[in-house]
Formats: structure tokens, C-alpha cells, sequence
């Protein structure tokens, strides 16, 4: 069953925020859509506070992760604020043992699959190549390469074919991606193989500093279909319809129906990464515009008019992001730092003799920066 929503060609329809799916306005009514509502039937009142729950404790790590970059305790940091509702609401929509293949800004995709504090921080230190043993939380490392992650999970998901089990595999990518190569040719493999593996885009409206509608003067989403894949275009703020959009996607996979492609239209309110300067090339009016359709807000708007928020809550959940922070904080601040000559460790099973030449000209190389002292301890 095609789920796309009727892609109405209008002048920038790339950017458009009406032509989506959604289940909570940014007021935080909600409303009806006659097909996303039987994906979250089971929502109650406590699975709506998890969410919320969820993004905050998300939001909080992230602006975590901006401040340690900013003390010089990270060397980088690509922030995902406004995005939560995108990462939460479709990483709860898989199953345990899926396989979820996110890009380097999907910090609430790890949170969700069950990441550790020091996951979130000991990759940007530089200290560990993945930070996270992909098959613990059954999450790639998060990949840096743009689209890339696109080919991976579309190869573990013919993998998943030849194995006859009924995992799923979610490639996540934003919109600048969907003009590469890779995530073009990963579409056409899922669709000719009938690839257990669904597609999320989040359309955050900008790649770096190029803003969407030079990626696509139409919706991401349409394009799907001439690939032979059904689509959805949701609102990417709307944590439930991302969720409810989700559970699509991934039943139609796993019933052995091929790929499905999600396009979440959602904003990143901070700079593509704590190197960007993003008032460099957007409008402070724009910045506020999406601020007014922030995704946490509009679901405290339906718990409090659901009777279903209060101060007790709020706290507890405060609470939660206060002690996670302090955990995330600690894990980058304690993290120890191994010396350079470390990096050609572990690289092989046994050691052989190109690699000691390697380890010797990279321990010369590097007593030409160090101390008498430290050059005899090397």
C-alpha cells in the first residue's frame, strides 16, 4: 500500500510546511490524518510523555555537546536542535534488532538505540574510531561521509534477504545527501533487490549553507516513486506523525514489500556544525519562524491540554537531563588521551613489517614535536 500524500507542484514546495502529514499542529492540537492514525493507535498519554521525555534528555545532550566543543573539550560538534522529533519519533518506530545506519548529526537516532554518555562525546574527542560497538545497540557508527550510510544499510538489508529473517535496516540522511550519488544508487539496489530498508530524509532545509531549494524545487519525497518506492511526506516538528510514519515504513518493509522513503521536513536552528557561522547565510527572521514550530513545545502543549503535564512531571524530567548531562560532561572531561602512536594499534590481527615501518617513521615524525624526555620514554 502506497502511503505518498498528493505532491501538489508549487512554487517552492521544497520549503513547504502545509503539504506534510502531521497528527499535532505546532499549537499542539491534534488533529486527524486518516492514514497515520492506526500506526499510533497504542499512543497513550505515558507513551506521549516517553517522547517528550526523550527530547528533551536529547536536546539537553546536545547543547551539551555544543558547550564541551566550545571549552575545547570536543573538536567538533553537530548540533540537532529542532531536529528531536525527527531522530525520536523514527528510531522508536524500530524494532530492537533493527539496524539503523544514521548520519554524523543523528545524536538522537544513538540515544534512542541506547548509547551510552561517553558515546556521544569520545568520537568528537578523538579518542575511539566509533566510540560504540556498532553491534551492542545494532547502530552503525555515525558517518561523516555525505550518503554514504545510504549504501550500507541497503547492503545489510539484501544481507537480512539471504539470511530469511525479517529485520530492517533505516538509512537517515538530510537533503543536501539526496543530490549525491550514493544515495541515489543506493534507491535503485533497494528497489530492483526489494530491499528490507527504508529511507528517512531529513529536510532540515539546509546542507551547510546551501538552503534546499537549490537541492530540489520539488518535494525529496517525490522522488521516491520514480524509483519504484512508496513515500510519505510528514512534519518532521510532529514527533507522533514521525513515529506513526515510521511504523509504516518499517511494516512494509519487513513484510517483504521492498524500501519505503520518508521525507521529514524539519529545521536545524543552530549551525550545521560548531565550525559553521550560520548567520552567514540565513535570516534571523527564518531562525525564528521555525523556533515558533519547535517540537518539544508543541507536545507539552497536548500533554498540558490532555490534563496529562504538570509541575511534578516537568521536574522529574528536568531532573533526568540535568543527571544525563552531568554524565556526558564527565565522560568528556575524563576521557584520558593516548598518545599518537597508539593510532596504529589494533590495526592489524599480526603484526608484519610495512606496518613497523609505518610505526616507525610516525614515532621519528613525532619526536620531532616531543621533549628529549619524551622522545627516550617513546
Amino acid at each position: 500500500m502506497a502511503m505518498t500524500h498528493t505532491l501538489t507542484p508549487t512554487a517552492d514546495l521544497a520549503t513547504d510546511t502545509e503539504d506534510v502529514a502531521r497528527l499535532v499542529t505546532p499549537d499542539g492540537e491534534r488533529i486527524a490524518d486518516p492514514e497515520l492514525d492506526r500506526w499510533v493507535a497504542d499512543v497513550d498519554a505515558a507513551a506521549l510523555r516517553a517522547l517528550y521525555r526523550d527530547m528533551v534528555l536529547l536536546r539537553r545532550i546536545d547543547s551539551e555537546g555544543v558547550a564541551l566543543q566550545r571549552q575545547g573539550q570536543l573538536a567538533l560538534w553537530p548540533p540537532c536542535q529542532g531536529q528531536e522529533a525527527t531522530q525520536i519519533g523514527t528510531a522508536r518506530g524500530l524494532r530492537a534488532d533493527d539496524f539503523a545506519f544514521p548520519s554524523y548529526r543523528e545524536t538522537g537516532v544513538v540515544f534512542a538505540r541506547g548509547a551510552k554518555p561517553a558515546d556521544y562525546v569520545l568520537a568528537w574527542r578523538g579518542e575511539e574510531h566509533s566510540t560504540y560497538n556498532p553491534y551492542d545497540i545494532n547502530t552503525a557508527s555515525q558517518q561523516i561521509i555525505i550518503g554514504a550510510q545510504s549504501l550500507h544499510a541497503v547492503g545489510y538489508a539484501m544481507g537480512i534477504q539471504r539470511d530469511g529473517t525479517d529485520q530492517v535496516a533505516a538509512a537517515y540522511f538530510g537533503d543536501g545527501a539526496s543530490s549525491q550519488g550514493d544515495v541515489n544508487e543506493a534507491m535503485v539496489f533497494a528497489a530492483s533487490y526489494g530491499a528490507p530498508v527504508v529511507f528517512v530524509c531529513s529536510n532540515n532545509q539546509w546542507a551547510i549553507s546551501e538552503p534546499v531549494t537549490v537541492q530540489a524545487k520539488f518535494p525529496i519525497a517525490g522522488r521516491a516513486p520514480g524509483f519504484g518506492i512508496p513515500s510519505m511526506r510528514v512534519d518532521g516538528n510532529d514527533v507522533l506523525a514521525c513515529l506513526a510514519a515510521m511504523r509504516w515504513a518499517v511494516d512494509h518493509a519487513r513484510k517483504g514489500n521492498g524500501p519505503a522513503f520518508i521525507e521529514a521536513v524539519t529545521y536545524r536552528i543552530g549551525p550545521h556544525t560548531t565550525s559553521d557561522d550560520p548567520t552567514r547565510y540565513r535570516d534571523k527572521e527564518e531562525v525564528e519562524r521555525w523556533k515558533g514550530r519547535d517540537p518539544i513545545a508543541r507536545v507539552e502543549a497536548l500533554l498540558r491540554a490532555q490534563g496529562e503535564f504538570d509541575d511534578e512531571f516537568a521536574a522529574s524530567v528536568a531532573a533526568d537531563a540535568d543527571a544525563l548531562a552531568a554524565e556526558v560532561r564527565a565522560a568528556a572531561q575524563g576521557a584520558v588521551t593516548r598518545d599518537p602512536i597508539t593510532v596504529l594499534d589494533n590495526v592489524y590481527a599480526e603484526p608484519h613489517s610495512g606496518l613497523e615501518e609505518q610505526r616507525a617513521w610516525f614515532g621519528a615524525y613525532l619526536d620531532g614535536f616531543a621533549t628529549e624526555d619524551e622522545a627516550v620514554a617513546r
